[in-house]
């Protein structure tokens, strides 16, 4: 097991790092925060003119067949950079799950236009009322002919108000147990019936409420077989199960070292040269050190063939909690001027703590709460009783 970085991946990892700093302008930046929205198309489109797009994907299907350490690295940089790639992330996810349980024709008509930038899919699986509890779905998909009528709503749509499609969840067998009466559909956006809501959450980004109401689909949009979706949604979980926020650590504990480091205007010793500066910073390092390695050891397990089934959700407790303790802390040792706001270029690093802060509180509850996580590994790594 080895969580180093070869030099050819180093290298490409590096040259992510310097596309990232020439695209990324102050004024992009502010134009993403000041409109929410985690997606930009021009800049999703210069990465996959550049091959960062799905650097481990075969080449015949858009990648340039560089392996999964290539992959992290760039979700790595991505993250560091807080880079507008969710709604890039979700259709590429999308893309590899049709890829391996959608019809030939479904392939055919979506996988190379999602990996050229050219559509983009959101996620529909959370509802108003079930929460976590994704297999509770209660929207409806009714057969009728070759067609299937859709009604429900799903809450945390986030992107689904530009994306081309979302990847849906409903319950097409409500007399069956709720795991095995489930079917996934991509259902394209300008269908009528469907509507999108804005809902913004704490850390100013925009999602959606989305509604569907007698929204007719053909079969030719459904994945895997009928009350077969939770196999299929299965595969999605897996993937976001596995995720790590480390890179945001490293962001935090970017902006403090130099907060640290910067002379106050009172022209007094720089706060780097207090004891206590120092340790909660050090902490900061250690936490962000163990949440890289625990994301790095997911890669090298799927490396080796074999399914990060419980370390994907350690990997995602861990970071996410331990972002939050550590955007606490920052903030708690910058003082009142931490809690000034995110772009305000008189606030120290133009406000970043305070955007850290609100932004890490939601990210115990994406890709499942953090009590999620540890129902998962208690049962599927300690083989624990449910």
């Amino acid at each position: 097991m080895h969580f180093r970085l070869d030099s050819e991946t180093a290298e490409f990892s590096a040259e992510v790092q310097a596309h990232l700093q020439e695209v990324l302008t102050p004024e992009f930046e502010e134009q993403t925060y000041r409109s929410g929205v985690s997606h930009d198309e021009s800049f999703a489109k210069g990465l996959v003119d550049k091959g960062y797009f799905a650097p481990a994907w075969p080449v015949e299907l858009g990648g340039q067949n560089r392996g999964l350490w290539a992959e992290q690295v760039v979700k790595e940089q991505m993250m560091r950079f807080d880079a507008p790639v969710y709604l890039s992330e979700t259709t590429r996810m999308v893309a590899k799950i049709i890829q391996t349980a959608g019809t030939p024709a479904m392939r055919e008509r979506i996988v190379a236009d999602a990996m050229r930038g050219d559509i983009t899919i959101a996620l529909g699986f959370t509802e108003p009322e079930c929460g976590s509890d994704v297999a509770a779905a209660t929207t409806r998909a009714v057969r009728e002919g070759e067609d299937w009528i859709i009604n429900g709503s799903k809450m945390f749509t986030t992107n689904g108000h530009i994306a081309d499609y979302v990847f849906l969840l409903a319950r097409t067998s409500p007399d069956k147990p709720k795991h095995k009466g489930l079917t996934m559909f991509l259902v394209p956006r300008d269908s009528p019936g469907f509507e999108a809501q804005a809902v913004w959450t704490l850390s100013g980004e925009r999602t959606n409420v989305t509604f569907y109401s007698d929204v007719r689909i053909g079969d030719q949009w459904r994945i895997g077989e009928i009350d077969g979706g939770w196999q299929v949604l299965r595969l999605s979980l897996e993937y976001e199960h596995a995720s790590g926020w480390g890179p945001h650590i490293a962001r935090l504990l970017h902006h403090a070292e130099q907060w640290a480091q910067a002379t106050p205007p009172d022209g007094g010793a720089v706060p780097m040269s207090r004891p206590d500066v120092r340790r909660r910073i050090a902490r900061v390092a250690m936490e962000t050190e163990v949440a890289t390695l625990l994301q790095r050891r997911c890669v090298w397990l799927s490396e080796q063939g074999r399914q990060p089934v419980a370390e994907g959700p350690m990997s995602k407790v861990f970071s996410t909690e331990a972002l939050e303790r550590a955007s606490q802390d920052i903030v708690e040792l910058v003082g009142p001027d931490g809690a000034r706001a995110y772009l305000d270029p008189t606030s120290p690093e133009r406000g970043r703590f305070e955007q850290l802060l609100r932004f890490a509180l939601g990210t115990t509850i994406y890709a499942g709460t953090s009590e999620v996580q540890r129902s998962i590994i208690a049962q599927h790594g300690l083989g624990l009783p449910r």
